[in-house]
């Protein structure tokens, strides 16, 4: 009976053991495991780990092209610019844009005999020159811009490209000149004058019948600023006014190109400067302004 007992205890003893035996001499499987940094599922495909186990913050995905967690510019967005004036491109994570500054819309600063000439709707002078494609702009951003820890003062000339290939300027018309009354009365109904620096729009386009282009009072897409985020009209996406703007009118939230995903873009802010006019951008660049040339 002692020897059977023995013999099942042997028997047993030996199974636990060829058992255990069996799980610790198990193959391991290695695998390549990418970086998710901003944990949307989607991995770094130049930051990997090789592990048997999956490890904390790394996923077997490796298509993700922007995994800092910084929200990229919708490139979507580029679509609205107007294709005769203005030539996208993109390098690595850098957009290049590219205008002739000679707009689509109509104006009384063209030449006479242009198709796109009208008299003066909303003007009741008119600053020297006239628009020609004579001009050329050239803004190069990040496709993941970021905000600064200091905002920085705007200067003269261009501070922005907007959808119709015009350069966007602030609220001065000069070295500490801010625009006036006598001055507003040179821009046409698009928010432009000629200048040194070639048409350029300083506010607001007017809500007038001959408007059918250029944002007012509503959430279009007005262009992008130096430091590479966009600019929208005054509204949200939804049509509201948005209440939660900096100083420079920007703010995190969709827009109509961001595919519901929250980015920092810029708003025209809901004010008057004077009278019925509302400038396009008068506060600091909110992230690293870039030149535009």
């Amino acid at each position: 009976m002692k020897y059977l007992t023995f013999s099942i205890l042997l028997f047993l003893g030996a199974t636990v053991l060829i058992s255990s035996c069996k799980e610790d001499d198990e193959p391991c499987i290695e695998t390549i495991w990418y970086e998710d940094a901003d944990d949307d599922g989607l991995g770094n495909p130049n930051v990997s780990r090789v592990s048997c186990d999956q490890p904390d913050g790394f996923v077997a995905d490796n298509t993700d092209p922007n995994d800092t967690g910084i929200a990229s510019t919708p490139l979507s967005a580029f679509d609205e610019f107007n294709p005769d004036a203005v030539t996208v491109s993109f390098d690595g994570n850098e957009i290049t844009i590219e205008s002739n500054g000679v707009p689509n819309h109509t104006s009384p600063y063209w030449e006479e005999t242009h198709p796109l000439y009208i008299e003066r709707v909303v003007a009741v002078a008119q600053t020297p020159g006239r628009i020609n494609d004579t001009r050329s702009y050239s803004l190069t951003v990040s496709n993941t811009p970021e905000l600064a820890a200091n905002g920085t003062v705007t200067g003269l000339g261009p501070i922005g490209i907007a959808v119709s290939g015009v350069p966007i300027f602030n609220d001065t018309e000069g070295p500490n000149n801010p625009l006036e009354e006598m001055i507003a009365e040179t821009l046409d109904y698009a928010g432009a004058h000629n200048g040194p620096s070639g048409y350029h729009y300083h506010i607001e386009s007017f809500d007038v019948p001959e408007n059918t282009l250029l944002s007012h009072n509503d959430e279009k897409l007005v262009g992008i600023m130096s430091d590479g985020f966009l600019i929208y009209g005054r509204k949200e996406a939804d049509g509201s006014y948005p209440t939660d703007l900096d100083e420079s009118g920007g703010h995190f939230g969709t827009t109509l190109h961001s595919n519901g995903e929250e980015i920092y873009h810029y708003h025209i802010i809901n004010e008057y400067y004077f009278g019925n006019v509302v400038v396009l951008f008068g506060g600091e660049i909110q992230g690293t302004p870039n030149d535009i040339f």
